[in-house]
């Protein structure tokens, strides 16, 4: 039966007995026990992705469901029976609001304007413990999404470093964990400099600026442009370079933590291969970093998932691939080193002699 609501047409009306409905309809209740989020985020989701021609179960109903199918591990039939609807219906919802959500990734995952590049270059100095860093504009990585490879020839073409059938997703994030770009898609088996290569970061020298970097591990190579991309050093000798490479350290891995957090908050999917094809495995991943970004901004904070480990932190990144003709950038990072080992405050004994 059709029903109208609101001047939208409905193909059908929901069992408002479900238990998961109930509590929804209950402005008290708490939805993160169900959802992974806090009901504000979902009323921000919804008025976002909210559009006159929206028809079918409505709205709401339709993000909650995939909502609860990431909570869940996208298990269709765990889903079809919380909302008493079938598996298919379950599947081309899914499909729907993910593409609703992929066509809106800019309104929470662009690069930061040149008017907001000093606050974040703030956030990495304080990370950092130094302002050496006052020019760093976002910390890069990749991270290995598991998947369910596809059985044909292209198998052992997932199979990553460390053994197991995987997505890449690269982000760059801001000194907050927040998201500024991603690039999803390559299978496993590419190395992260390759991955890097062939983004439109790297390619169109979209980001960052002219006088600015990103920070990234040993997995990458140590370049000025075409993107400033500052690394550790990968054998560090003397003090200088040690002292840089921790200080280096404290700054990048906010990367690391935001990965963790948001595996974290969607644990049961991401923990385990992505039941999907390897086509829709990216959709269902930017939506997991579409949502990690709504979380920030509405600061909605999961205690589990803010205390979770990033997956990769005891995972030492093969060595960076050979860059062609690109430019170095080891003289920068000498001279941040040597910033960093410089006295704040030049000694008094040092003020009794004139230099020339």
């Amino acid at each position: 039966m059709c029903q109208w609501q609101g001047g939208k047409g409905l193909y059908m009306q929901l069992n408002a007995t479900a238990p998961i409905l109930a509590v929804y309809a209950n402005p008290e209740a708490c939805l993160k026990k169900d959802f992974r989020v806090q009901r504000s985020s979902v009323v921000y989701l919804v008025q976002m992705l909210s559009s006159p021609k929206d028809h079918g179960w409505g709205q709401d109903i339709e993000v909650l469901v995939l909502l609860y199918s990431l909570a869940h591990g996208l298990s269709l039939s765990v889903v079809g029976s919380a909302f008493g609807i079938p598996k298919s219906t379950v599947h081309r919802i899914i499909k729907h609001v993910t593409g609703k959500i992929k066509a809106n990734l800019k309104t929470l995952i662009s690069l930061p304007t040149p008017d907001e590049l000093p606050e974040i270059a703030d956030g990495f100095c304080q990370l950092a413990n130094s302002p050496a860093f006052h020019h760093a504009a976002g910390a890069i990585d990749g991270c290995h999404i598991r998947i369910k490879p596809p059985g044909n020839e292209y198998h052992k073409e997932y199979i990553n470093y460390k053994l197991f059938p995987s997505i890449q997703m690269q982000a760059i994030c801001d000194s907050t964990g927040r998201f500024l770009d991603v690039f999803i898609g390559y299978p496993g088996s590419v190395h992260d400099a390759r991955v890097l290569r062939n983004s439109p970061i790297f390619c169109q020298a979209l980001f960052p600026p002219a006088g600015w970097f990103l920070l990234g591990d040993g997995g990458y190579p140590c370049l000025e442009k075409p993107v400033g991309l500052l690394t550790p050093y990968k054998v560090p000798r003397g003090q200088v370079q040690a002292r840089f490479n921790r200080h280096h350290a404290r700054a990048r891995s906010v990367v690391e933590r935001a990965f963790g957090r948001m595996k974290a908050r969607w644990r049961a999917t991401l923990f385990k291969a992505l039941e999907v094809s390897p086509s829709f495995a990216p959709d269902i991943i930017a939506c997991c970093a579409f949502l990690h970004n709504l979380c920030i901004d509405m600061n909605d904070v999961l205690e589990d998932a803010e205390a979770f480990p990033p997956e990769d932190a005891d995972q030492s990144p093969p060595p960076a691939a050979a860059c062609g003709q690109k430019s170095p950038g080891h003289h920068l990072r000498n001279r941040i080193a040597a910033q960093l080992s410089a006295p704040v405050q030049m000694a008094p004994r040092l003020r009794e002699h004139d230099y020339i």
